[in-house]
């Protein structure tokens, strides 16, 4: 076996294979010929990717390897790791579409001969996105000055031949290429008595010498280094297969279907901010709608996030804007620039971009392989932001962050006179309110920041201070609380911070919006069958965004959910801001005639159910049927079986194991139509599921084994775990979403198997029982060995007639039950507060 040969972990086999891991394990005892493990442990051995390939081909398991499948397990199985190998493809892929010439001339070479040529090829493009690789320090002749150093003002009226300023800018010696950053303003450093943007502390001259201008520690280098010929000989194989699967769903598409994997692959390693929340934050902090545009006068609109991760807050940043990215851990901060990079839009005619500085670069212009590229604007470093900011200069528009939760190492006994404490000096307990005040330092006069943040961060006494000078200075505009399971810790309420930099000479906010959407999201689950009590698995997040974003814009009080609270209300000892304390959730059923309309549909439900209720049971000595095994129909080809792999939060709706359970739909748009047809846009293209790829059928061609299977009409889903009898049949309102963990799914073929009768004989205790595995705590289903018995098409329809009727009383007794409970309530909160009165 070669030396660098890739590896893949029976986890992967079972992926290949379309298969669960215990039968990766069953060929392992049974095949003497099973390829022997070349390395990992024990526990968990690795095998030689190429020889396990040819064994599935030659036991007739495997047909051919889905492309994606084996790109991604050459980057699993990489022999530097899978974070270098993801960074050599994001090379190789920014440059398959930024100079496709270019790469067709390099792949036409010998593997040894590509990697030689390859390392100059792609410092090309890192430089052309990116910038160029310039060390710490100042930098050499001929290149552009590195982002947050410092450039001396032009005096007025001294501007460079050809450049224009807006009005109320600073100009900036126009020696140095890129002298300013779009939308932002840089100060010189070394100027007697200057003062950080926005700032009423002392400037850099007269700071502290605990805090020097320039920290230890910063990296102003880019994210990416030019990887060399010897450490890209072992990726040339990765690096052609990833470039024909970009041919097919794009380069960019490309890069996020591996980090996502990446991502999933190491779930403990990464905090991830949910693209939903992501688009939110970015939507709270959007410019006035009248702003349009950047004109040719007006600068590049610019965006910071110091505490980066994946870039997914900067990602759902729209239109055109200058990207600025701070991350701690350099591999991590290599996968974002590139994540970024290869997300932008490089098409001709694309707005202009940045240099190595930051600062407004040159229109678009031929590349030496003849194409038109226009590098995005984008700036990523790495250090740790708190003590080494690598944009300590620099005056953005917005800032986006998802800073660390309760972190005690933020390093407040080394930043004690740090300039950025305007509105208090935080304790070692309160990060978060270091990152708050780190945001307003980096924003312009008027600038909007948005952080998400623990709701600790609103009523911790340490921090009354500062909140208290936020709300005096009018610094702090809104706080927002979030449902329990919008981010992690999902089940926690985490709340939005929404921030503005206060301009010199225009008085202060007078209010704070307060909002709280977690009532919201409650009652939007009692309307729509769900079970109140939030959780990722059951929010209904268009509910929830189009609330917050409502409340922003109108600044408006509504009942249970924004308030407009003025400012002297909040000045008390505490200072607490917890939207919850000043906004109680609304009454259920709201007032008297509201509770009246839900008293009035309790009633037709109790109607319903005495009208549902079966007849009398007529006793019967048991039947002794011909009976078969789910098993043995899936091998008959009578019904195929699915295992769900979808996860909540993604753009389209997933049936969770807690809905089978409890009745509830799922929530959000469908990934396809009522009849399992791909939902598609106006041009006809498929709409692409949160992963980016077009959603497939389990039995489309082309269909890798872990895309979700979207739910059609007839469908018989069951969960695994739990021992319990609950099955669920799909009918039109479900179909389209997809199948979530935990959850089998069966699919007859309705010439050979009723749906219901199917459905109501999987209930059946004693059959749940012998089908069921109780090994540990959990009771664990396997549906294969659930029985049934055989009976003619006409005979199973009248069985599955009955179970119908069956469903749809228990279905009205949940309604019911739900309904009683609101009414119940609602009558007590009337009671009490007097917006009812005794009969």
């Amino acid at each position: 076996m070669p030396e660098n040969a890739t590896e893949v972990t029976a986890a992967g086999i079972a992926r290949l294979a379309g298969v669960g891991r215990a039968a990766v394990s069953n060929w392992r005892r049974r095949h003497a010929d099973f390829p022997q493990p070349v390395g990992g442990t024990p526990a968990s051995p690795s095998f030689a990717l190429a020889d396990v390939e040819q064994w599935l081909r030659d036991q007739g398991k495997l047909a051919e390897v889905p492309l994606r499948e084996r790109v991604w397990q050459e980057v699993a199985g990489h022999p530097a790791g899978a974070a270098q190998a993801l960074v050599h493809t994001g090379c190789a892929l920014l440059l398959v579409r930024d100079r496709p010439t270019a790469w067709r001339e390099l792949t036409a070479a010998s593997d040894e001969r590509m990697a030689d040529a390859l390392p100059h090829a792609v410092d090309h493009v890192l430089t052309a996105r990116l910038g160029p690789d310039t060390p710490s320090g100042t930098p050499g002749p001929g290149r552009a000055t590195p982002p947050g150093t410092a450039r001396t003002p032009r005096t007025a009226g001294s501007t460079a031949p050809g450049s224009t300023t807006t009005p109320g800018s600073t100009t900036f010696d126009a020696t140095t290429p890129g002298s300013t950053t779009p939308g932002s303003t840089t100060y010189d450093a070394t100027a007697p008595g200057s003062t950080a943007p926005g700032s009423t502390a002392p400037g850099p001259a007269a700071v502290h010498p605990a805090n020097p201008p320039v920290a230890p520690g910063v990296h102003r280098a880019r994210a990416v280094r030019t990887p060399t010929a010897h450490a890209l000989l072992p990726s040339v194989p990765l690096l052609r297969a990833a470039a024909q699967l970009a041919a097919g769903i794009g380069a960019g598409q490309t890069f996020e279907f591996l980090l996502g994997r990446h991502l999933d692959a190491n779930p403990r390693q990464f905090t991830l901010t949910p693209p939903h929340l992501a688009e939110l934050m970015a939507d709270l902090a959007e410019p006035p709608k009248d702003a349009g545009r950047p004109a040719p006068d007006r600068p590049l609109r610019s965006v910071l996030d110091p505490a980066a991760g994946t870039g997914a807050l900067l990602r759902a940043v729209t239109g055109p804007a200058a990207l600025y990215a701070q991350e701690a851990d350099a591999g991590l901060a290599a996968l974002t620039a590139l994540r970024l990079a290869l997300g932008a839009d490089g098409a001709p005619g694309s707005p202009p971009s940045l240099g190595a500085d930051g600062a407004l670069g040159s229109p678009p212009s031929p590349g030496a392989d003849g194409t038109h590229r226009s590098p995005p604007s984008l700036a990523v470093r790495t250090g740790d932001t708190l003590r080494a900011d690598a944009f300590a200069r620099l005056a953005t528009d917005t800032v986006l962050c998802h800073p660390p939760f309760n972190d005690r190492n933020w390093g407040h006994d080394e930043l004690a006179y740090d300039p950025r404490w305007e509105y208090g000096f935080p304790a070692r307990v309160e990060s978060e309110l270091a990152w708050v005040q780190h945001a307003l330092a980096r924003l312009r006069d008027g600038g909007t920041a948005v952080l998400l943040m623990p709701p600790a961060a609103a009523s911790r006494r340490s921090g009354r201070r500062i909140r208290a000078d936020l709300l005096r200075r009018g610094a702090l505009r809104a706080v927002i609380a979030l449902p329990a399971g919008a981010a992690p810790p999902y089940g926690i309420p985490l709340h939005l911070w929404v921030l503005r930099r206060p301009t010199p000479g225009v008085r202060p906010g007078p209010d704070l919006l307060l909002a709280d959407t977690a009532g919201l999201a409650a009652s939007a689950g009692e309307a729509g069958g769900k079970a109140a009590g939030g959780g990722r698995d059951r929010l209904d997040w268009p509910v929830v965004r189009a609330a917050v974003l409502d409340a922003w814009r109108d600044r408006a009080d509504l009942p249970g959910v924004s308030r407009v609270v003025p400012v002297v209300e909040l000045l008390d000892d505490d200072v607490d801001l917890a939207p919850a304390r000043y906004l109680p959730r609304p009454t259920p059923g709201g007032d008297a005639r509201g509770l009246g309309e839900v008293r009035e549909r309790l009633a037709e439900t109790l109607r319903l159910t005495t009208r549902l209720t079966p007849p009398p049971a007529t006793p019967a000595v048991p039947a002794h049927r011909p009976r078969t095994t789910v098993g043995e129909l899936a091998r008959g080809g009578a019904l195929s079986l699915h295992t769900g792999n979808a996860a909540p939060g993604g753009r389209g709706p997933v049936l969770t194991e807690h809905d089978v359970l409890t009745g509830a739909d799922p929530a959000g748009t469908p990934f396809t139509g009522p009849a399992g047809t791909p939902l598609t846009d106006a041009a006809g293209t498929p709409l692409p599921d949160p992963a980016g790829t077009p959603l497939t059928g389990p039995e489309a061609p082309g269909a890798a084994p872990d895309d979700p299977v979207v739910l059609e009409p007839g469908d018989v889903v069951v969960p695994v775990l739990g021992g319990g009898t609950v099955v669920r049949v799909i009918g039109e309102r479900e179909a389209g979403a997809a199948l979530g963990r935990n959850l089998q799914l069966l699919r007859p073929d309705p010439a050979a198997l009723d749906p219901w009768f199917l459905a109501g004989f999987l209930r059946g205790t004693a059959n749940n029982r012998q089908a069921s595995s109780y090994a540990s705590t959990a009771a664990r289903l396997d549906a294969r060995r659930l029985h049934l018995p055989r009976m003619p098409l006409d005979e199973q329809r009248r069985y599955g007639e009955r179970f119908r009727e069956l469903a749809a009383f228990e279905e009205a007794l949940r309604t019911a039950e739900r309904l009683g409970g609101v009414l119940v309530q609602g009558m007590y909160d009337g009671l009490t507060d007097g917006t009812v009165t005794p009969a």
